[in-house]
């Protein structure tokens, strides 16, 4: 479903994500709200010798990305965004896909992550935005709302969650919100690229 939604655009967007995160060698890299480990895979494609730590809330995706090739290299750790199990300062880089318009706290979630991040750490975050008001934003919002809920159920067979993919989406931070949110957190030199037509964008910043 991400190949089919995203026109299979989105192994391209993570390998930016990875780009941005600018790891030196055997460099340490926490991957946030993992899900089965796309990013941790593609930075350990990149460096064999780096130290990566994946995180998130929910068991059984860690568990069939640990089946994955090179899963075994990872370290794989059940977390809670808003209260990272790390240390102050442990990581030169942290990414995510489509996490932040999911948690509770957005600012909570930043300030975790800043907090885990050396200084001169990078953050990078790949994630959707909202439409834009109007007629500029209705074709966007016609396939939120009708075309990813109907392939959901015909692919996928879970239409609800494809229909919550619309909500949360339509409910997030637009991009330029995001990048406020960062610097309120403490992030320097905060930028963001927009993708696929506005409904995705990835975001960066440096503590």
């Amino acid at each position: 479903m991400n190949r089919l939604m995203t026109w299979g655009q989105d192994r391209r967007w993570r390998r930016e994500v990875i780009d941005r995160a600018q790891l030196p060698p055997g460099g340490r890299l926490l991957d946030l709200g993992t899900g089965t480990g796309d990013l941790a895979l593609e930075a350990l494609r990149r460096d064999a010798d780096l130290r990566v730590a994946a995180a998130d809330f929910t068991l059984e995706m860690m568990h069939r990305g640990r089946t994955r090739p090179g899963g075994d290299s990872v370290r794989w750790a059940q977390a809670d965004a808003l209260a990272l199990p790390f240390p102050d300062e442990t990581f030169d880089a942290i990414v995510s896909g489509y996490l932040m318009r999911n948690v509770g706290d957005l600012s909570r979630a930043w300030t975790e992550q800043h907090r885990v991040l050396k200084p001169g750490g990078r953050l990078v975050c790949l994630d959707t935005t909202p439409p834009p008001p109007g007629w500029r934003g209705f074709p966007v919002r016609l396939y939120l709302r009708l075309v990813l809920p109907l392939l959901g159920w015909l692919i996928a067979g879970d239409r609800a969650a494809y229909t919550y993919l619309q909500s949360s989406t339509e409910r997030f931070a637009t991009a330029e919100e995001l990048a406020a949110s960062m610097q309120a957190a403490g992030f320097r030199e905060v930028c963001f690229r927009r993708l696929m037509f506005a409904t995705m964008a990835i975001h960066w910043g440096i503590k």
